[in-house]
């Protein structure tokens, strides 16, 4: 049975850490891959990225797998929530060998983050290692299978998507060939998610299906409430929208960065604009190889690549939906759901 979430891929597990009030609207998220780690990428299209361990994923260099990716609010003060998944991966012997001793390892972490500073009343209020402990215990106490919690969890705690609430979203895929193709993403972009125009989300005119319009009075009332919102909240000069994408076909590190870079696509059609100077866009891949590509096919891959992106406009538009309302010290940032209630 799937769950239409990362966690479809199998042996990916997902851990949130959440922290609100007293300041507080932030939080981590990470993605454990299973012991010995999966094959990974990442392509970096925002002008303002906030990443830690990235060069080490391309594939002229040394690292193949790695063992989790972090996804984490405080902007690049909240990297340090990775070094709290390095310790708990290492007391585990997970990581790249480096001695004769099995415990002598180093764990190959990437991070990347959102600009949440502030957001919950407190600047200094952000991720650090206990934060990456607390996520990466919960992902490896969480079922194989398990349901993905999105909205405003992790680090999708404090996301905002121009003037509307963000949040964490994820989806799933099976492709003909049976190979899984799934994608988490964190929405929190300085573009809109919203059709000024419609109120429909850009994300739901690329799903496939009819498309249902908010009414007129609606739209018109929803636009007075974000126009009344945005004037008590400032937009803040950094943002970014985090993704993985995962599958479970065997990639290699070359084909898992194509994937990560075909899936920004993804994110162009659910934002706009997208990939600013102040955005940090960031795809991560994983691919876990337990299923192969069509070797006589050089193609094959192709099916893999647009399903990537798919996942990341239907992740996207989940994020925003199923994002709660905040109105607190830091700002006001109503949810999609609240603003057309019953599309």
């Amino acid at each position: 049975m799937t769950v239409d979430a990362l966690t479809d891929v199998s042996g990916l597990r997902v851990g949130h850490a959440t922290r609100t009030g007293d300041g507080w609207l932030t939080g981590t998220t990470v993605v454990l891959a299973p012991e010995g780690g999966a094959v990974a990428a990442v392509e970096v299209r925002g002008g303002g990225p906030g990443t830690k361990e990235t060069d080490a994923l391309d594939p002229r260099n040394v690292v193949r797998k790695v063992e989790a990716v972090v996804l984490t609010g405080g902007s690049a003060y909240g990297l340090d929530a990775a070094a709290g998944v390095m310790a708990w991966l290492e007391e585990r012997g997970r990581g790249i060998r480096v001695g004769a001793d099995p415990a002598h390892v180093v764990p190959v972490v990437p991070a990347a983050c959102v600009f949440d500073l502030g957001r919950g009343g407190d600047f200094r209020a952000r991720p650090d290692a206990a934060t990456g402990r607390a996520a990466v215990e919960a992902a490896a106490a969480s079922e194989l299978g398990a349901q993905v919690p999105q909205g405003c969890v992790g680090a999708g705690t404090g996301a905002v998507v121009g003037v509307v609430k963000g949040g964490v979203g994820s989806a799933s895929t099976v492709l003909g060939s049976g190979i899984t193709v799934a994608a988490l993403v964190v929405a929190n972009a300085a573009g809109s998610t919203v059709d000024p125009e419609t109120g429909v989300l850009y994300g739901e005119l690329f799903e496939g299906r009819r498309v249902e319009y908010p009414e007129a009075e609606v739209h018109a009332a929803a636009q007075r409430r974000l126009a009344e919102t945005a004037a008590r909240s400032t937009p803040p000069p950094l943002n970014t929208t985090l993704a993985v994408v995962a599958t479970d076909a065997d990639l290699s590190k070359a084909q898992a960065q194509k994937l990560a870079g075909t899936a920004h696509d993804g994110i162009a059609r659910a934002v706009r604009p997208v990939h600013l100077l102040n955005d940090g866009d960031t795809v991560f891949t994983l691919a876990t190889g337990d299923r192969t590509l069509d070797a006589a096919d050089p193609l094959a891959l192709n099916e893999i690549l647009a399903a990537g992106a798919d996942m990341v406009t239907r992740a996207i538009v989940r994020a925003v939906r199923a994002a709660e309302p905040v109105d607190g010290p830091g700002g006001a940032w109503p949810s999609y759901g609240e603003l057309y209630a019953g599309r």
